[in-house]
């Protein structure tokens, strides 16, 4: 098992939610690994990709890798930065082959949170204590690239006090979308307030997921309705003592 770990914090952690970073890193810390943060890191590239802005996205990229290249595990708070860098550099790099094969080698050291934690780590039970009773969003991201399912679940099983109540429908999209929230503002809206009212249905007090993005989604939504409820993403949960 890896000891030594960097974190890829992405735009919306650094610039919105840094508890979420700090969170995760006093998780990493508490199960013994030595964590890294690079500051020369910056974006994925993700938002000029999903744009149709490939050169950006590859001058994005190209940066990320030289970042990130000789780190032994990188671990992101993110299932979607995850996955475009997963899934989506060697796409981008299609026509160079040797920069296509430094991503490709880059990608199998690339972990969204939760999957590192329960796959590469081999832990289900952090030490975590929070009260409370919750509801789980899976980012669409997550769930349908990366297919990640059981993982937040397992963990957050192994929490305690914590009761999880899950979401009906399960799996449906909370409407942001990244640049979908911007050009398609009104079904973004309407998504969104789908979402939470099938989370008022839960009875949850907080809605966790992996992804900042949803969550600043979800709590708009909610804020916009009087609700006090509140959205954690999952290393927040995880390092609650």
């Amino acid at each position: 098992m890896a000891r030594r770990v960097s974190l890829f914090v992405t735009c919306i952690v650094d610039q919105l939610f840094p508890q979420i970073g700090m969170a995760m890193a006093e998780v990493l810390e508490r199960l013994g690994f030595a964590v890294a943060f690079p500051q020369a890191q910056t974006c994925c590239g993700q938002p000029a990709f999903n744009s149709g802005y490939r050169q950006e996205a590859r001058q994005v990229a190209r940066h990320f890798l030289e970042v990130f290249e000789n780190c032994e595990s990188i671990v992101v708070p993110s299932g979607s930065c995850t996955s475009m860098v997963v899934h989506h550099y060697a796409e981008l790099f299609a026509d160079e082959p040797r920069t296509r094969s430094r991503a490709v080698s880059l990608a199998a050291r690339v972990h969204e949170f939760s999957s590192f934690l329960t796959e590469v780590a081999g832990v289900e039970d952090v030490g975590a204590r929070f009260e409370d009773v919750v509801t789980f969003h899976d980012g669409c991201h997550a769930l349908r690239e990366l297919g990640i399912r059981s993982a937040p679940r397992r963990l957050l099983a192994n929490v305690r006090g914590l009761e999880l109540r899950e979401l009906e429908p399960r799996e449906e999209c909370c409407g942001f979308g990244g640049t979908f929230s911007v050009k398609f503002g009104e079904l973004s809206g309407a998504m969104a307030r789908g979402k939470a009212e099938a989370i008022i249905q839960t009875g949850a007090k907080t809605v966790v997921s992996l992804d900042p993005s949803c969550l600043m989604q979800i709590q708009g939504a909610l804020s916009r309705a009087g609700l006090s409820i509140r959205t954690l993403h999952l290393a927040e949960v995880l390092a609650s003592r």
